[in-house]
């Protein structure tokens, strides 16, 4: 019998679920008792869910019991994990439209983009499902007789996880699939945007059989709330591994506190990314690519669209025609019309920090390409919006051109639908123009020379790259991760990512019966005179 959420009256709307943290095997209440709400990023009206705001005792109880799960589980044959990790692939896949819906409805991706962050949590459970079966150590030579060398992966122990609204089922299963595969338990702070998926993905995991304690999730706040409670776990020794999605700024905080314990960190941080479009480029693709890139989600993605660094004989057109393109998309409810490119901004804090940027454009002397700007209201939405436009903190399209490298407006993310446009003259330029900011997570390159895309992938300082596609095509099997202000060097998905959530134990067993000491009773031999070849001189 198919198990019921337990929920409560919202108004005319689809009931409101209530969240509980999820530790031990057990739902539970945060232990002060408050609560705060969920409400749909499309219509602020709709309360999709009230969850627990956690504080450090319930963060100490969760790694306590990620604590007591880690022997039985680290020493579960990791074939056997393995299959666990599947059977979570196939739970969500028997759940897809309906996950896929309240992603949808309780941050406002769209429901093109909603289905297919739910199929990446699928591919992500099926691909670490068969490294289970692949969790591959080494057998080595000795220079010694009668001995054998060997190298084991180990789990490390209780994982820390933070992670972000904009990617809140799809990021998540990138850090909790594999860490469990590898045999170590997690304790998981998923963002206060996104709590209801976040539940119901504790749910599936439960149903398809992941042991109590194994994975414990407890919601809130980040700063001076659950997720910073985490990061004191790390000082208190409860923690031995964290993952963290966000800012720059406050993974730089994650760094220090990682640092001081000698722990090393994955950071999937911010990005500014560049496109580049050289002249020889197919136009009409190299436009639909920068429309998804910079506008898709709203730009609320940390692989989005930032500076676009256009090749001057095709600027001109290349801006007309993006401009044309900004003024036939749909924006507006998600969860009205599937032809929405995009939605709302996530919060009232993403919405404010993108309102704060047009200001830095014009100190820097940018100029607006695109004539309407900042939130859309039912006074000025333009004709094809969807939707109630006050419901949401919605905003226009924003093109920026006339930028240098030397701007504020080149270096800085900004989360939101905003592109920035520089006209570069040449390959060299345009790569030096790639390389501007401070960031390097992803990067794209429209060009049909050979040489050129080779130059270009030798030469951006990025952890990812795309040659004629957008700045956000990641596969569930491709590592991802950036350099720079992007992150440091750890990487998520595929089979990289293993290396974040294990140690290697290297183990010489000696069954000759005496000591053995290496380097000291190693016999090489004896070289014997040089054989004189001075004749052929």
């Amino acid at each position: 019998m198919a198990r019921k959420l337990q929920t409560q009256a919202n108004g005319n709307l689809t009931p409101s679920v209530i969240v509980r943290n999820w530790v031990g095997g057990e739902e539970r209440d945060a232990t002060g008792g408050v609560r705060f709400d969920s409400r749909s990023a499309s219509n602020q009206v709709d309360v999709v869910g009230t969850a627990p705001l956690s504080g450090m005792e319930d963060v100490e109880a969760a790694c306590r019991a990620a604590a007591a799960a880690y022997p039985a589980w680290s020493a579960t044959p990791a074939p056997v994990r393995g299959e666990i990790v599947g059977r979570i692939g196939e739970a969500i896949s028997h759940h897809k439209e309906l996950l896929s819906k309240l992603v949808c409805r309780e941050i406002g991706k769209s429901m093109k983009e909603s289905r297919g962050e739910v199929q990446e949590v699928i591919d992500t459970a099926h691909f670490f499902q068969s490294e289970g079966r692949r969790l591959y150590g080494q057998t080595v030579h000795s220079e010694m007789p009668n001995k054998e060398l060997f190298t084991y992966r180990r789990s490390l122990g209780v994982a820390g996880m933070i992670t972000a609204g904009n990617f809140p089922i799809a990021v998540p299963s990138w850090k909790i699939l594999p860490a469990i595969l590898t045999g170590n338990t997690v304790v998981w702070k998923p963002s206060e945007d996104a709590p209801v998926i976040a539940y119901l993905f504790g749910r599936i995991m439960e149903e398809a059989g992941v042991p109590a304690g194994v994975v414990n999730i407890v919601h809130g706040a980040g700063g001076g709330g659950a997720g910073e409670a985490i990061l004191a776990c790390v000082d208190k020794g409860l923690i031995q591994k964290i993952s963290f999605t966000g800012s720059t700024a406050v993974g730089r905080k994650v760094g220090e506190v990682c640092g001081r314990n000698l722990q090393i960190p994955s950071l999937e941080l911010g990005g500014k990314n560049p496109m580049v479009v050289l002249r020889d480029a197919n136009i009409d693709v190299a436009v639909e690519g920068a429309l998804f890139s910079g506008y898709g989600t709203a730009g609320q993605r940390c692989t989005s669209l930032g500076n676009l660094i256009l090749d001057k004989p095709i600027a001109a057109e290349f801006k007309a025609r993006l401009l044309k393109r900004l003024s036939e998309i749909k924006i507006g409810d998600v969860t009205k019309s599937e032809d929405v490119l995009y939605g709302p901004m996530i919060n009232q804090r993403f919405y404010e920090n993108f309102m704060k940027h047009f200001e830095m454009g014009k100190a820097d002397g940018a100029r607006l390409l695109t004539e309407k700007h900042g939130r859309i209201t039912k006074e000025n939405a333009p004709a094809n919006f969807v939707g109630d436009p006050d419901a949401g903190y919605y905003v226009f399209p924003t093109l920026w051109e006339g930028v240098t490298a030397d701007m504020k407006l080149s270096q800085t993310e900004i989360f939101g639908p905003v592109v920035t446009v520089m006209e570069v003259d040449g390959f060299a330029e345009a790569l030096a123009a790639a390389n501007c900011a401070p960031y390097g997570l992803s990067s794209s390159c429209y060009t049909m020379n050979p040489t050129d895309i080779l130059r270009f992938k030798n030469g951006i300082h990025a952890g990812m790259t795309s040659i004629n596609n957008t700045t956000n095509g990641a596969e569930a099997h491709m590592p991802f991760g950036g350099v720079g202000w992007s992150g440091n060097g750890t990487r998520e998905s595929g089979v990289w990512v293993i290396d974040a959530y294990t140690r290697w134990h290297a183990v010489n067993e000696d069954l000759a019966g005496k000591l053995q000491l290496a380097q000291m009773d190693v016999d090489f031999g004896e070289t014997k005179e040089p054989t004189d070849l001075s004749f052929l001189a």
